[in-house]
């Protein structure tokens, strides 16, 4: 109930299950007054296939009981539990509250099991086979959506496997960046560049870097553009991890690549959000889970041998 932007949806919906009830109970005593007439014989007057008659029977007494013991149960569970509007009830309980403390027993459940991992470095913890195990679940539970289930990512996420890394693929900044998230953000530059002529021999320049298909002619004019982007990207283009500029010398494009894609970039910029995943900061994992999540994500582009 604390969706509702007003009292008006609070109270509109109190109105509603106190009418239900008080209507249930209306609709007993009505049915139980009403006399109805009958013929000598008991039947309503109503006959189906030439034979059948309704009896004009009373509603049984057990069936009318049931009928007010479920509408007393009622009373009492909006009492007790959320129902009317935004009262809460007696208990307290709520989705979220039922949700948190079932997380809460399963992490007390499951502390034992990543115990022996804290003492261990990502190196190590990477080289165990039952933490790797672990790991896989983890990252399949909460990576796969962007990265995809064999973390080769696809356009906009990432690759995992490549050790192309726009922040730094050391176990201490893949654990910083699962910790707190990262926000990737290219600025629109065409009005820095100038005519979209000029954005185009850019494109072209950024292409070569890479030895990836491009005008020469165009690429040398757009040589001199490049100091631009340079602050970002190096005036060598390899990139800046500090910033999360990619390098562009590598032939690795993760927005798409080839003249269009690459002045598209320009244009419009582009903005690249990873949430946070660590419980700390707004996400669904411990301390723990993290550490383990991050040597295998780290192992992925490091392959070391695995251990029992």
């Amino acid at each position: 109930m604390s969706d509702f932007v007003n009292s008006f949806w609070s109270v509109y919906i109190a109105v509603i299950a106190a009418v239900g009830i008080l209507g249930c109970l209306l609709l007993l005593v009505l049915t139980a007054r009403k006399k109805v007439e009958s013929a000598e014989d008991n039947t309503t007057g109503h006959v189906w296939d030439g034979d059948l008659r309704e009896l004009n029977n009373p509603m049984p007494r057990w069936w009318m009981w049931l009928f007010v013991l479920t509408v007393v149960f009622s009373i009492f569970y909006l009492i007790a539990y959320p129902g009317l509007g935004s009262f809460s009830g007696q208990f307290k309980w709520s989705q979220v509250g039922a949700y948190e403390a079932e997380v809460q027993a399963a992490e007390q459940a499951l502390e034992p099991m990543y115990a022996r991992f804290t003492s261990m470095s990502t190196e190590e913890i990477a080289k165990d086979g039952a933490a790797m195990a672990i790991g896989a679940n983890l990252f399949q539970n909460n990576c796969a959506q962007c990265h995809s289930s064999d973390a080769r990512g696809g356009k906009s996420f990432p690759n995992l496997t490549d050790n192309d890394w726009l922040w730094g693929g050391t176990p201490d900044k893949i654990h910083e960046t699962i910790t707190n998230g990262r926000m990737g953000i290219m600025p629109p530059q065409a009005e820095a560049i100038g005519s979209q002529e000029d954005v185009r021999n850019l494109a072209n320049y950024v292409l070569s870097l890479s030895g990836s298909p491009h005008d020469a002619a165009k690429a040398a004019l757009g040589k001199d553009k490049f100091v631009v982007c340079s602050a970002c990207h190096g005036a060598d283009g390899k990139g800046n991890q500090a910033l999360g500029a990619p390098n562009l010398t590598d032939d690795i494009w993760l927005h798409g690549w080839g003249e269009a894609a690459v002045m598209d970039m320009i244009n419009n910029g582009k903005t690249n959000v990873m949430p946070p995943q660590a419980k700390e900061n707004g996400g669904k994992l411990t301390p723990a889970q993290v550490n383990v999540l991050t040597a295998y994500v780290w192992s992925l582009s490091n392959k070391p041998d695995a251990a029992n």
